[in-house]
Formats: C-alpha cells, structure tokens, sequence
C-alpha cells in the first residue's frame, strides 16, 4: 500500500494537472509507443519552443486529472502509455507537431484532445494540425485588411496625379485665347489708314483744281 507521502504527491500531480488542463486553450492525448530517444528529444524540443507543457504520466493520474478538469470523455482512451500536450495560447500547436511524428512512427498514434472545454476526437485534432500556424493566419488576416486601403490609396494617388498634369492645361487656356484673339484685333488700324489715306491725298488735288480759276480772275 503507498504511503501517505506518496499518495499526497500523486494528489498534488493530479491537481496540477487538472489546473493546466481547465485553463489550456487545446490539449492532445497520444499514445506514447515506440519512439526513439533521438526523435523524443526532438519533439520535446519542438513543444517547449512552441510554448506546449508535455508530460508522459501514468493513466490512473491522467484520468483522475481529466475527471477534475470536466474532460471524462478522454478516459476511454487511457490504456498503454500516455501522453498529454497541453498548450495554453495556441490551440494548433500541439495537434501540428504530434501529427508530425504520429505520421513517421507507426505506434505513436493521436487518441484524442480537448478544445476550448470540449472533447474532441482524433479526426479533429487531424483537422487543427493542417490549420497554419497563428503568425501566418495573423498576417493574411492583415493582408485582407490592408488590401482594400492599398488599392483606394492607388486609386487617389492616381487621381492627384491626374489633377496635377491636367492643372497647366487649365491656366494656358486663357493665354491661347489671348493669342487667337490678338490678330483679330489688329486689322482695325489698318483700315482706318487705308480709309484715311486718300482723304489725305484729295486735299492737294482740289487746290490744284483751284488754281487756275484764280489766275483767270487776276487776268480779267
């Protein structure tokens, strides 16, 4: 029979536990079987870089924990060795990596989780694994947002432009004007000379006329 000690500090690794799974956003059961050193030592490698707790632990301690936790539906698939990934910030993390080796080791099979307070079954957890990582969802999401502010700011950009090159036309408008009417305006001086031109020159032509009368009046 275990002692009193014993028994405490396996109470205290089912509380511990069951602390970590009700405040997990997604954890994953696997059938920890016939995994090498070199790939374990891997893949622990790759959960503590993700931020994922994993823990091989004795089946009666996980059911205990998962009775706690509100996850009773996980018991069923608690016989061989077990382990537990749980992740506290991003759901996909654990199903991701453990779909990764459960593919290229034959006997380390996923058995099952729990998402957001829900036992999920092993189809799902398959399903979380092929979602991609939070960093990437996070940047197409920003994409999406940007997209339609790149294409307005195109879309004004290219109206400002416009207005910039079209603006030059608008102030020499009234200059061409200016200069299409300045011809028109000329040819009024020129009939005026033309049209004074031979008053000017009749004047002597009278007083030629003029003369000989006056010399006809001496005479008589």
């Amino acid at each position: 029979m275990p002692s009193e000690k014993v028994l405490e500090q396996k109470k205290a690794l089912v509380g511990n536990l069951a602390e970590k799974m009700g405040r997990a956003a997604a954890g994953v059961l696997v059938k920890y079987e016939g995994i090498k050193v070199d790939d374990d030592t891997k893949l622990r490698a790759a959960m503590r870089a993700a931020g994922v707790d994993y823990t091989v632990i004795k089946n009666t301690l996980i059911g205990k924990a998962c009775e706690q936790a509100g996850f009773d539906g996980l018991k069923s698939e608690l016989n061989g060795m077990n382990a537990i990934a749980i992740s506290y910030d991003d759901p996909i993390a654990p199903a991701k990596i453990l779909k990764e080796y459960a593919e290229k080791i034959e006997t380390f099979e996923i058995r099952g989780g729990f998402l957001e307070g829900k036992v999920i079954d092993t189809a799902v957890v398959n399903e979380l694994a092929t979602i991609p990582p939070k960093e990437i969802l996070i940047g197409k999401l920003l994409g999406s947002i940007q997209s339609p502010l790149y294409k307005l700011a195109y879309v004004l950009q290219a109206i400002a432009d416009r207005g910039e090159v079209e603006a030059p036309k608008a102030e020499e408008a009234p200059a061409a004007e200016t200069a299409a009417e300045a011809p028109a305006a000329e040819p009024a001086p020129a009939e005026t000379a033309a049209e004074e031109a031979p008053a000017a020159e009749a004047a002597p032509a009278e007083k030629a006329e003029e003369t000989p009368a006056a010399e006809e009046a001496a005479a008589e």
